[in-house]
């Protein structure tokens, strides 16, 4: 299965932030929606960076509760890799896995088109497996 079948199941709208937007901004789009990540984009919808939970837990760490007022821009990650619609299921969590993160933005001519979370490919995964267990047990029963 592709990327692009889970966006198109699930939705391909995307929480984003500014990389002029405090962490304290951030933190609040992050818990208002109950997501662990927002994409920063630049021109043109193109991705710039990519905010988590642990970036911020670490500028905190590293600078106490007024690291909770420096940018966005300061803790992104600026190196973001991303897919295509087009991208397996089993490539993005290699590379998930690989990388240690949870979070990849899906790009389409170099635009923000949707972002796949480890709890995507896990539910898909559950999906798959779910339905080739089905599909033994019918086989066996009907035998």
């Amino acid at each position: 299965m592709s990327v692009g079948k889970i966006l198109a199941h699930k939705g391909k709208s995307v929480m984003t932030a500014a990389a002029t937007q405090t962490l304290q901004e951030a933190s609040h789009i992050l818990a208002e929606h109950r997501i662990g990540a927002v994409v920063v984009t630049g021109a043109g919808e193109s991705v710039a960076g990519i905010l988590s939970e642990r970036d911020i837990v670490k500028a905190v760490a590293r600078g106490g509760a007024a690291a909770l007022n420096e940018t966005v821009a300061d803790h992104m990650t600026k190196r973001v890799v991303t897919c295509v619609a087009a991208s397996s299921i089993n490539q993005v969590m290699e590379v998930m896995t690989a990388g240690k993160f949870r979070h990849v933005p899906v790009v389409q001519d170099g635009r923000l088109d949707g972002m796949i979370s480890i709890g995507d490919v896990v539910k898909h995964r559950l999906a798959e497996l779910e339905h080739e267990s089905a599909s033994l047990r019918e086989y066996i029963t009907a035998s």
